[in-house]
């Protein structure tokens, strides 16, 4: 009788545009898509996939290997224990030579925190504008750069309520003019965040907040969701373009 085939699930909301490419992601790790539901920003994707059998017997031996491992490094350091001990005077000037630097670290922060990343002063920043939403350089470029502060010419793709709030937003927001009709670049997120929150600046700051605004987006940057394509940031100022 064959063994039944036992799956594992997975559901994930990604932004409408982005839905294409999140299920190619996910279909080349093996998930297979159940159902896909949409809201007005989000779309909701269910998947499924054949669990992996587990080889006890590999991880069973591996277990006993380690143990035995430990007893050997265990009995060597017993023996060893009445070698010579270090002379106190080493230790001091080893603590003395590995103290860092007081006087050029702060500088060196200070001048890290307060530099804006751009595309015309960062080359990986430029790149990162023409890429994707699901390419790699997104996550690489999170994690290198989280907690700076980005600037670029871009426009609000798409908003939508967040949750059942009337006066606070999901902005999805992408370089260039095209607005909805944007294709290359991550798909920046400011999450429930309300008007004010943007610091909209400019000579005529419009009354309402659309998609296809066009503004010069200044944010700070947080975690790139690699499920959802999403590369999360938080508004510094917004300048109307």
């Amino acid at each position: 009788m064959a063994e039944e085939i036992k799956y594992e699930y997975k559901t994930v909301q990604t932004v409408r545009g982005t839905d294409g490419l999140v299920i190619s992601r996910m279909q080349k790790d093996g998930w297979e898509l159940l159902e896909q539901t949409q809201s007005t920003l989000r779309s909701t994707l269910n998947f499924r996939r054949p669990k992996k059998s587990q080889p006890w017997l590999l991880i069973g031996s591996v277990a006993a290997a380690l143990v035995t491992l430990a007893i050997v490094i265990g009995a060597a350091s017993a023996l060893s224990g009445g070698g010579e001990k270090k002379d106190e005077s080493d230790k001091s000037t080893t603590a003395a030579s590995e103290k860092p630097s007081a006087t050029s670290t702060p500088a060196a922060v200070e001048s890290a925190a307060t530099t804006v990343i751009t595309p015309q002063n960062n080359p990986e920043f430029a790149a990162l504008l023409k890429a994707d939403s699901c390419d790699d350089a997104n996550l690489d470029f999170a994690n290198r750069h989280e907690g700076q502060v980005i600037a670029f010419n871009g426009s609000i793709v798409n908003m939508a309520p967040h949750g059942d709030y009337d006066t606070r937003y999901d902005f999805v927001l992408g370089p260039g003019d095209k607005g909805p009709n944007t294709t290359a670049g991550p798909a920046f997120m400011y999450e429930d965040v309300n008007i004010p929150d943007l610091k909209r600046t400019g000579k005529k700051v419009p009354a309402t907040v659309a998609a296809g605004d066009k503004y010069r987006f200044v944010a700070k940057v947080g975690e790139y969701n690699a499920d959802q394509c999403l590369f999360f940031l938080d508004p510094v100022s917004t300048e109307v373009r």
